[in-house]
């Protein structure tokens, strides 16, 4: 975990890509603090405050949440308890308890046994301690765009859900150039998308690269600038039309996954995560509402299959 200063009195913390789970946070050291979200453990979101408080001695009086998934806020009880005001968008808070709960992922890496398609998946929890987790959702809930006052810097929270989540928000701090994306961008790294919609991700990129912010801290990966932005956005928009194809001539979602020629996408950390891609188009392109539960089994499935097909490929 490092933490880079990227302004004046601007920092992220970012973890290295070792895949699922190694997100990214951010912290604005004015008026008391603003940090943009947490890690998915207590352990690591310890370290995180460590970090912040080499450069602010006094607990963050605030939190943003960008998204409801817990690589960004299961550590948000730790900021309860010093008091601070924890901010989200009102489909964040909605969507916090619905998706796996830490008991539950606390008993699959505890399991001696987990069946494919699931130990893969189990085998990236263990990286992680999901012990004594309280889910603790946002209270502070905004509905649009809402601008707050860091004793004369303003911060931007603009809404741009459905795409990655739900509720998905950014932070803008325009003074400073400066974007945290949340999980709408996945810098070098291919990307995860449960719920929203292709359109409303697509836009929601193009919203923050008309921002032309100098640097953009994304969910996951390294620093980025707009060609980041664009990059994903072009990768999301190829993925549409090539799954389309598929799509048209009745082939499976794997089989649209394996026909896909990535390219320097391949090149991307997890390229099997495609598999997420190709499903949600299918589900787009079939009517199916974008927050309709998804069969994760057959994701799952489906990525394990890639991830041994990219493997092979890599061996010749």
């Amino acid at each position: 975990m490092e933490l880079a200063h990227i302004g004046i009195d601007v920092y992220a913390c970012l973890q290295p890509d070792t895949g699922l789970g190694a997100s990214n946070s951010g912290f604005v050291a004015r008026d008391g603090g603003l940090v943009v979200d947490t890690m998915w453990d207590l352990p690591r979101t310890r370290n995180l405050i460590d970090l912040y408080a080499t450069v602010s001695r006094a607990p963050a009086r605030r939190l943003v949440n960008t998204h409801h998934n817990g690589d960004h806020c299961w550590g948000n009880q730790l900021f309860a308890e010093t008091g601070a005001e924890i901010i989200g968008h009102r489909l964040c808070a909605e969507y916090f308890t619905r998706e796996a709960s830490p008991e539950m992922f606390v008993a699959l890496c505890e399991a001696p046994d987990v069946a494919p398609p699931l130990d893969g998946f189990a085998r990236s929890l263990r990286a992680f301690d999901f012990h004594d987790i309280v889910l603790t959702p946002p209270t502070t809930l905004i509905d649009d765009d809402t601008v707050i006052d860091l004793d004369g810097t303003p911060a931007h929270l603009l809404y741009v859900g459905p795409a990655h989540t739900p509720g998905d928000v950014v932070v803008h701090l325009p003074d400073d150039g400066i974007v945290f994306t949340g999980d709408i961008l996945f810098h070098r790294c291919t990307p995860i998308g449960w719920e929203g919609t292709f359109a409303n991700w697509i836009a929601a990129l193009e919203r923050i690269e008309a921002l032309e912010p100098a640097i953009v801290v994304p969910g996951h990966g390294p620093l980025a600038d707009v060609d980041g932005l664009r990059g994903q956005r072009e990768y999301l928009e190829y993925v549409l039309v090539e799954t389309r194809e598929s799509f048209d001539l009745g082939r499976s979602t794997l089989e649209a996954a394996e026909h896909i020629d990535l390219g320097p996408y391949g090149l991307w950390t997890e390229p099997e995560r495609l598999a997420f891609q190709v499903d949600r188009a299918y589900r787009e392109f079939a009517g199916v509402a974008w927050d309709h539960p998804v069969d994760t089994t057959k994701v799952f499935t489906e990525v394990a299959a890639l991830r041994e097909r990219y493997a092979c490929v890599g061996d010749t």
